[in-house]
Protein backbone atom coordinates (compact mmCIF):
# COMPACT_ATOMS: atom_id res chain seq x y z
CA UNK A 1 0.00 0.00 0.00
CA UNK A 2 1.42 3.43 -1.04
CA UNK A 3 2.12 5.73 1.73
CA UNK A 4 0.24 8.96 1.79
CA UNK A 5 3.01 12.35 2.42
CA UNK A 6 1.70 14.04 4.92
CA UNK A 7 3.53 18.38 5.40
CA UNK A 8 3.39 19.73 8.58
CA UNK A 9 2.85 23.16 7.18
CA UNK A 10 0.20 23.47 5.04
CA UNK A 11 1.46 26.34 2.94
CA UNK A 12 4.89 23.93 2.61
CA UNK A 13 3.75 22.12 -0.77
CA UNK A 14 2.42 25.31 -2.36
CA UNK A 15 5.73 26.59 -1.31
CA UNK A 16 7.61 23.72 -3.05
CA UNK A 17 5.68 24.25 -6.27
CA UNK A 18 5.55 28.30 -6.68
CA UNK A 19 9.15 28.13 -8.74
CA UNK A 20 7.81 25.70 -11.25
CA UNK A 21 4.55 27.88 -11.16
CA UNK A 22 6.28 31.55 -11.38
CA UNK A 23 8.51 29.71 -14.63
CA UNK A 24 5.30 28.64 -16.35
CA UNK A 25 3.61 32.17 -15.61
CA UNK A 26 6.56 34.30 -16.54
CA UNK A 27 7.81 32.03 -19.50
CA UNK A 28 4.48 30.65 -20.93
CA UNK A 29 1.33 32.06 -19.77
CA UNK A 30 2.10 35.56 -20.05
CA UNK A 31 3.61 35.41 -23.40
CA UNK A 32 0.91 33.58 -24.99
CA UNK A 33 -1.69 36.09 -23.44
CA UNK A 34 0.22 38.99 -25.03
CA UNK A 35 0.59 37.08 -28.21
CA UNK A 36 -3.13 36.45 -28.08
CA UNK A 37 -3.72 40.11 -27.17
CA UNK A 38 -1.44 41.49 -30.38
CA UNK A 39 -2.76 39.56 -33.12
CA UNK A 40 -6.18 41.43 -32.24
CA UNK A 41 -4.32 44.55 -33.09
CA UNK A 42 -2.37 46.55 -35.68
CA UNK A 43 0.55 48.19 -34.61
CA UNK A 44 3.20 50.90 -36.19
CA UNK A 45 6.81 49.78 -36.08
CA UNK A 46 7.52 51.74 -33.07
CA UNK A 47 4.67 50.38 -31.09
CA UNK A 48 3.62 54.45 -30.27
CA UNK A 49 0.19 53.26 -31.45
CA UNK A 50 -2.23 50.31 -32.46
CA UNK A 51 -5.65 49.96 -33.72
CA UNK A 52 -8.03 47.06 -32.79
CA UNK A 53 -9.04 45.02 -35.73
CA UNK A 54 -10.34 41.99 -34.31
CA UNK A 55 -9.84 38.99 -36.15
CA UNK A 56 -8.52 41.01 -39.44
CA UNK A 57 -4.84 39.60 -39.24
CA UNK A 58 -6.07 35.82 -39.14
CA UNK A 59 -8.03 36.44 -41.86
CA UNK A 60 -5.46 37.91 -43.62
CA UNK A 61 -2.86 34.81 -43.09
CA UNK A 62 -5.40 32.27 -44.54
CA UNK A 63 -6.07 34.41 -47.85
CA UNK A 64 -2.16 34.72 -47.99
CA UNK A 65 -1.13 32.14 -50.88
CA UNK A 66 2.41 32.26 -49.60
CA UNK A 67 1.64 31.41 -45.35
CA UNK A 68 -1.12 28.80 -47.07
CA UNK A 69 1.85 26.96 -48.95
CA UNK A 70 4.48 27.49 -45.53
CA UNK A 71 1.77 26.24 -43.41
CA UNK A 72 1.66 22.57 -45.30
CA UNK A 73 5.98 23.08 -45.40
CA UNK A 74 5.92 23.45 -41.79
CA UNK A 75 3.56 19.96 -41.33
CA UNK A 76 5.64 18.02 -43.94
CA UNK A 77 8.95 19.16 -42.28
CA UNK A 78 7.68 18.00 -39.07
CA UNK A 79 6.58 14.81 -39.90
CA UNK A 80 10.15 14.05 -41.88
CA UNK A 81 12.33 15.21 -38.78
CA UNK A 82 9.92 12.78 -36.51
CA UNK A 83 10.41 10.38 -38.48
CA UNK A 84 14.05 10.63 -39.77
CA UNK A 85 15.30 11.38 -35.79
CA UNK A 86 13.18 8.65 -34.43
CA UNK A 87 14.32 5.69 -37.13
CA UNK A 88 17.71 6.38 -36.94
CA UNK A 89 17.98 6.98 -33.55
CA UNK A 90 15.81 3.34 -33.23
CA UNK A 91 18.29 1.23 -35.42
CA UNK A 92 21.80 2.95 -33.40
CA UNK A 93 19.85 1.63 -30.42
CA UNK A 94 19.63 -1.57 -31.23
CA UNK A 95 23.00 -2.01 -32.43
CA UNK A 96 24.60 -0.05 -29.31
CA UNK A 97 22.72 -2.65 -27.13
CA UNK A 98 24.00 -5.23 -28.97
CA UNK A 99 27.89 -4.63 -28.23
CA UNK A 100 29.47 -6.41 -25.28
CA UNK A 101 33.02 -5.02 -25.51
CA UNK A 102 33.29 -0.50 -25.55
CA UNK A 103 30.06 -0.56 -25.18
CA UNK A 104 30.42 2.85 -22.93
CA UNK A 105 32.69 4.53 -26.18
CA UNK A 106 30.35 3.58 -29.07
CA UNK A 107 27.35 5.26 -26.32
CA UNK A 108 29.46 7.94 -25.80
CA UNK A 109 29.98 8.63 -29.29
CA UNK A 110 26.36 8.68 -30.44
CA UNK A 111 25.18 11.16 -27.77
CA UNK A 112 27.69 13.33 -28.33
CA UNK A 113 25.90 15.39 -31.20
CA UNK A 114 22.88 16.29 -28.61
CA UNK A 115 25.55 18.53 -26.80
CA UNK A 116 26.06 20.67 -30.51
CA UNK A 117 24.16 24.22 -30.72
CA UNK A 118 21.34 24.06 -32.92
CA UNK A 119 22.61 26.62 -35.30
CA UNK A 120 26.35 24.77 -34.65
CA UNK A 121 24.67 21.57 -36.57
CA UNK A 122 22.80 24.01 -39.11
CA UNK A 123 26.45 25.25 -40.25
CA UNK A 124 27.91 22.08 -39.96
CA UNK A 125 25.94 20.78 -42.59
CA UNK A 126 25.33 23.84 -44.66
CA UNK A 127 29.18 23.24 -45.17
CA UNK A 128 29.32 19.91 -45.34
CA UNK A 129 26.80 20.08 -48.57
CA UNK A 130 28.23 23.08 -49.82
CA UNK A 131 27.99 23.16 -53.72
CA UNK A 132 31.64 24.58 -53.88
CA UNK A 133 33.46 23.11 -50.92
CA UNK A 134 31.19 20.49 -49.23
CA UNK A 135 32.39 17.10 -48.90
CA UNK A 136 29.05 15.60 -49.19
CA UNK A 137 27.79 18.15 -52.72
CA UNK A 138 31.40 16.42 -53.80
CA UNK A 139 30.38 13.16 -53.26
CA UNK A 140 26.74 13.03 -54.97
CA UNK A 141 28.69 14.83 -58.01
CA UNK A 142 31.67 11.89 -58.49
CA UNK A 143 29.45 9.07 -57.59
CA UNK A 144 26.19 9.39 -58.71
CA UNK A 145 26.38 12.45 -61.16
CA UNK A 146 24.07 14.53 -59.34
CA UNK A 147 24.41 18.51 -58.63
CA UNK A 148 23.76 19.70 -55.98
CA UNK A 149 23.46 23.48 -55.21
CA UNK A 150 20.77 24.69 -52.30
CA UNK A 151 21.43 27.94 -53.02
CA UNK A 152 18.90 28.00 -56.00
CA UNK A 153 17.20 24.79 -55.21
CA UNK A 154 14.53 24.94 -52.67
CA UNK A 155 13.73 21.35 -52.38
CA UNK A 156 17.52 20.82 -51.84
CA UNK A 157 17.60 23.69 -49.29
CA UNK A 158 14.43 21.84 -47.75
CA UNK A 159 15.85 18.54 -47.39
CA UNK A 160 19.36 20.30 -45.90
CA UNK A 161 17.96 21.31 -42.98
CA UNK A 162 16.02 18.62 -42.64
CA UNK A 163 18.93 16.46 -42.20
CA UNK A 164 20.51 18.87 -40.56
CA UNK A 165 17.13 18.97 -37.76
CA UNK A 166 17.39 14.85 -37.66
CA UNK A 167 20.87 15.10 -36.85
CA UNK A 168 20.85 17.08 -34.30
CA UNK A 169 17.83 15.48 -32.68
CA UNK A 170 18.96 11.66 -33.12
CA UNK A 171 21.37 11.77 -29.89
CA UNK A 172 18.09 12.70 -27.89
CA UNK A 173 16.27 10.06 -28.84
CA UNK A 174 19.16 6.89 -28.85
CA UNK A 175 19.19 8.23 -25.19
CA UNK A 176 15.56 7.04 -24.61
CA UNK A 177 15.72 4.31 -27.04
CA UNK A 178 18.70 2.73 -25.38
CA UNK A 179 17.63 3.18 -21.68
CA UNK A 180 14.13 1.35 -23.14
CA UNK A 181 15.92 -1.97 -24.47
CA UNK A 182 17.83 -1.93 -21.29
CA UNK A 183 14.73 -2.57 -19.07
CA UNK A 184 13.45 -4.59 -21.44
CA UNK A 185 13.92 -8.56 -19.44
CA UNK A 186 16.54 -10.75 -21.33
CA UNK A 187 14.35 -13.18 -20.64
CA UNK A 188 11.58 -12.73 -22.66
CA UNK A 189 14.09 -12.52 -25.65
CA UNK A 190 15.70 -15.77 -24.46
CA UNK A 191 12.06 -17.23 -24.43
CA UNK A 192 11.25 -16.20 -27.91
CA UNK A 193 15.05 -17.47 -29.29
CA UNK A 194 14.32 -20.62 -28.19
CA UNK A 195 11.01 -20.59 -29.75
CA UNK A 196 12.61 -20.43 -33.25
CA UNK A 197 11.35 -16.92 -33.16
CA UNK A 198 13.85 -15.27 -35.70
CA UNK A 199 15.69 -11.63 -34.70
CA UNK A 200 13.07 -10.06 -36.65
CA UNK A 201 10.33 -11.59 -35.12
CA UNK A 202 11.33 -10.96 -31.81
CA UNK A 203 12.09 -7.34 -32.69
CA UNK A 204 8.38 -6.54 -33.94
CA UNK A 205 6.64 -9.08 -31.45
CA UNK A 206 8.10 -8.23 -28.50
CA UNK A 207 11.14 -5.55 -28.29
CA UNK A 208 8.96 -3.10 -30.12
CA UNK A 209 5.88 -3.12 -28.36
CA UNK A 210 7.40 -2.92 -25.10
CA UNK A 211 8.90 0.46 -26.42
CA UNK A 212 5.88 1.68 -27.06
CA UNK A 213 5.90 4.22 -23.91
CA UNK A 214 9.53 5.47 -24.78
CA UNK A 215 8.00 6.09 -28.92
CA UNK A 216 5.19 7.55 -27.94
CA UNK A 217 6.85 9.92 -25.54
CA UNK A 218 9.86 10.79 -28.25
CA UNK A 219 6.84 10.94 -30.87
CA UNK A 220 5.56 14.31 -28.74
CA UNK A 221 8.62 15.51 -28.08
CA UNK A 222 9.69 15.49 -31.79
CA UNK A 223 7.20 16.91 -32.87
CA UNK A 224 7.20 19.79 -30.61
CA UNK A 225 10.85 20.13 -31.21
CA UNK A 226 10.45 20.19 -35.37
CA UNK A 227 7.82 22.64 -35.08
CA UNK A 228 9.42 25.45 -32.23
CA UNK A 229 13.36 24.53 -31.88
CA UNK A 230 14.48 24.36 -35.15
CA UNK A 231 14.38 28.34 -35.79
CA UNK A 232 18.35 28.29 -35.24
CA UNK A 233 18.94 25.87 -37.73
CA UNK A 234 16.97 27.43 -40.37
CA UNK A 235 17.71 30.78 -39.36
CA UNK A 236 21.79 29.60 -39.31
CA UNK A 237 21.62 28.03 -43.03
CA UNK A 238 19.35 29.67 -45.45
CA UNK A 239 17.37 32.34 -43.99
CA UNK A 240 14.60 30.68 -44.99
CA UNK A 241 15.25 31.00 -48.97
CA UNK A 242 15.63 30.34 -51.58
CA UNK A 243 12.33 31.86 -52.57
CA UNK A 244 10.88 30.99 -49.28
CA UNK A 245 11.43 27.42 -49.77
CA UNK A 246 12.79 26.73 -46.18
CA UNK A 247 10.30 29.39 -44.38
CA UNK A 248 8.29 27.30 -41.83
CA UNK A 249 5.69 28.64 -39.28
CA UNK A 250 8.66 29.67 -36.80
CA UNK A 251 10.77 31.40 -38.63
CA UNK A 252 7.71 33.18 -40.41
CA UNK A 253 6.83 33.95 -37.24
CA UNK A 254 10.18 35.77 -36.96
CA UNK A 255 10.41 37.11 -40.03
CA UNK A 256 7.38 39.07 -40.41
CA UNK A 257 7.55 40.60 -36.89
CA UNK A 258 11.38 41.56 -36.83
CA UNK A 259 11.79 42.10 -40.14
CA UNK A 260 8.81 42.47 -41.52
CA UNK A 261 7.69 45.23 -38.61
CA UNK A 262 4.01 43.09 -38.80
CA UNK A 263 3.63 42.70 -34.95
CA UNK A 264 -0.20 41.99 -35.35
CA UNK A 265 0.09 39.55 -38.11
CA UNK A 266 3.35 37.42 -36.48
CA UNK A 267 1.38 37.09 -33.30
CA UNK A 268 -1.44 35.61 -35.36
CA UNK A 269 1.08 32.97 -36.95
CA UNK A 270 2.03 32.27 -33.61
CA UNK A 271 -0.88 32.01 -32.07
CA UNK A 272 -2.01 29.51 -35.20
CA UNK A 273 1.37 27.75 -34.57
CA UNK A 274 0.29 27.29 -30.57
CA UNK A 275 -2.88 25.99 -31.48
CA UNK A 276 -1.67 23.43 -34.18
CA UNK A 277 0.65 22.03 -31.63
CA UNK A 278 -1.37 22.03 -29.07
CA UNK A 279 -4.11 20.32 -31.37
CA UNK A 280 -1.54 17.59 -32.78
CA UNK A 281 -0.56 16.67 -29.05
CA UNK A 282 -4.33 16.09 -28.18
CA UNK A 283 -4.71 14.44 -31.11
CA UNK A 284 -1.65 11.50 -30.14
CA UNK A 285 -2.68 11.84 -26.27
CA UNK A 286 -6.55 10.83 -27.74
CA UNK A 287 -6.04 8.34 -30.02
CA UNK A 288 -2.22 7.15 -30.41
CA UNK A 289 -1.84 6.95 -26.29
CA UNK A 290 -5.05 3.99 -26.66
CA UNK A 291 -2.71 1.77 -27.81
CA UNK A 292 0.29 2.06 -25.51
CA UNK A 293 0.21 -0.54 -22.81
CA UNK A 294 2.36 0.89 -20.02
Amino acid sequence: MQKRVVFRNRWLPYLLVAPQIAVTLVFFIWPAYRALETSLFIEDAFGFSRQFVGLDNFAALWANPAYLASFGRTVMFGLSVTAISMGMALALAVAANRVIHTASTYRTLLIWPYAVAPAIAGVLWFFMMNPTVGIVAYWLEQWFGYDWNHYVNGNQALLMVIIAAAWKQVSYNFLFFLAGLQSIPKSLIEAAAIDRAGPVRRFWSIVFPLLAPTTFFLLVVNLVYAFFDTFAIIHATTNGGPADSTSILIYRVFSTGFLGQDYGSSAAQSVILMVLVVGMTIVQFRYIDRRVNY
